[in-house]
């Protein structure tokens, strides 16, 4: 398997349509993600985007640049909202004395602020 010790940084523009779709597949359809009307009146003006959505875009980015490794595990948290029409940075890097360890951060790229931070643990051949 071809891999590599380095950072991952890739970016991405959630839409509404991102955060209605991932409802009507999760069956979360909680109104702060997919209501804008109720979310206006909440403390983040507009809609957020579920958690998990995110770590599926990690996910996949997992398995796109260490591919044929196992996940076997996910340590996550959410700090900030993500928002649709956003762009968010990806950050996914091997820490150097464990490669399969893969540290997490997706932060908002106008103002910089964390909105997934974690860890992954990934088996198989990851050097």
């Amino acid at each position: 398997m071809t891999t590599t010790l380095s950072a991952v940084e890739e970016s991405w523009v959630p839409t509404q349509q991102d955060f209605d779709d991932f409802a009507w597949l999760s069956g979360d359809d909680n109104p702060i993600h997919v209501d804008p009307v109720f979310s206006a009146s909440t403390r983040f003006g507009r809609t957020v985007s579920h958690g998990m959505l995110l770590y599926s875009r990690v996910y996949g980015l997992l398995r796109k640049h260490w591919p044929g490794a196992t996940h076997e595990l996910q340590s996550l948290m959410f700090p900030n909202p993500s928002y649709a029409g956003e762009e968010l940075l990806f950050r996914l890097t091997p820490v150097a004395d464990e490669p399969n360890r893969i540290t997490v951060e997706v932060c908002r790229k106008t103002d910089g602020l964390v909105t997934l931070s974690g860890e992954c643990l990934i088996s198989g051949d990851v050097q």
